[in-house]
């Protein structure tokens, strides 16, 4: 079996064509960034067509402002622009094409036409969902969701129906994808994996109880939700440390919930999260959406408990009541209870993080991930 990968972007496409490669199952990786980042994780070089000039646009991008960024017209064009693309290259192809949602559609109608087995890749809930969760959030706030653009909404429910299967990384967006009619036999359902060489647990270097959040703070992540329920229980010798870019719609609340206890560290390089995680206690992830947070197995690995919402992927990886805790969306009685019972238990906490580093070991490896997938698409393929 031979595998083609088309992505625009990252995401977990690099750590999925390391796996195929190691297995003999790689045939080409279509990507936008330049090849030197791919190498870093391991991907040789004679599979990779790289359409670099994108990730140059996108690098110079990132210096405008936070409106430009993030623009859905912008988005559109480099969708669509790398769609093209990576179509044009695509002279010939693997068994199975694995193209991510959104990015893929021309691309995943030339595979079909070739003859592949053909897989879109959704990281997150299907969009039908995801716009009604996050425009509902964001009205409760009274704001205005920034909504994808209309384009690549109809592109990501196109490539839904086109292609032969869907691969998603856990319950809650398999039941996003079932509510939204899509058959259960068309989604294939495999947890992402995290590098436990990046990630481990490192010596903490001091007694202070903390919590933890890494991602963007935005109303998607819940941040506004975690600051409250960390400010009202205002515990003696503890701390939040809040790891991740802040994006403006988090602004009051960051004004509404100051504390000198509350401590913003910025974006972060990944080499740095290890030890960030390992001066922790907790780590908390209070989304509104989101497919599968990688930062959860990485926090895992790190030994620490996870406490996340039922829209996080959590449930598909922490074990609840053994390496974390599972609570609803928006709801602050149930962060401050879990983040308040791990904070006066230290036994209980202790063997918590005992158990996730177990846990992240014997089943949350990108090997582990690497054997789950291949068997997955060999089944398809012989489907």
């Amino acid at each position: 079996m031979k595998v083609t990968v088309s992505v625009l972007g990252r995401f977990h496409a690099f750590n999925l064509a390391h796996q195929l490669q190691k297995r003999n199952s790689l045939d080409a990786l279509n990507t936008s960034y330049m090849y030197p980042v791919v190498r870093r994780f391991g991907v040789d070089r004679k599979f990779v067509h790289s359409l670099g000039y994108l990730d140059v646009l996108a690098r110079c991008l990132k210096k405008s402002p936070w409106q430009v960024v993030n623009d859905a017209n912008t988005n559109l064009w480099f969708a669509k622009q790398f769609d093209r693309a990576a179509s044009d290259c695509l002279n010939q192809v693997g068994d199975v094409f694995v193209g991510w949602s959104g990015s893929n559609l021309e691309t995943l109608k030339k595979a079909k036409s070739m003859g592949a087995v053909t897989i879109v890749e959704r990281g997150s809930s299907h969009m039908a969902h995801q716009h009604q969760v996050l425009t509902s959030e964001y009205e409760r706030w009274g704001l205005s969701f920034a909504a994808t653009h209309s384009e690549i909404y109809e592109r990501e429910l196109e490539v839904y129906a086109l292609a032969d299967y869907v691969s998603i990384p856990s319950l809650y967006v398999k039941r996003s994808f079932v509510e939204q009619g899509v058959p259960a036999s068309k989604l294939i359902h495999v947890p992402y994996g995290t590098s436990l060489e990046s990630f481990y647990q490192q010596p903490k270097e001091d007694s202070t109880f903390r919590v933890i959040h890494c991602g963007a703070l935005s109303l998607r992540k819940g941040v506004q939700y975690l600051l409250q329920a960390f400010y009202e229980l205002n515990l003696p010798d503890a701390e939040l440390w809040l790891v991740g870019s802040i994006t403006p719609e988090i602004q009051p609340f960051i004004e509404k919930y100051h504390s000198d206890r509350i401590i913003y560290k910025g974006h972060q390089p990944q080499s740095r999260l290890s030890w960030l995680y390992s001066q922790c206690s907790v780590f908390c992830l209070a989304s509104i959406e989101e497919g599968l947070a990688m930062v959860q197995p990485q926090a895992m690995a790190c030994g620490l408990p996870v406490i996340h919402t039922t829209n996080t992927g959590g449930e598909d990886i922490v074990r609840d009541g053994l390496d974390g805790f599972c609570i609803p969306i928006r709801d602050v009685d149930a962060l401050k209870e879990k983040i308040l019972y791990l904070y006066q238990y230290p036994n209980v906490r202790q063997e918590m993080s005992n158990n996730a580093l177990s846990q992240a070991s014997e089943a949350l490896s990108w090997d582990t991930y690497g054997d789950k997938i291949v068997e997955t698409y060999s089944t398809a393929l012989a489907a």
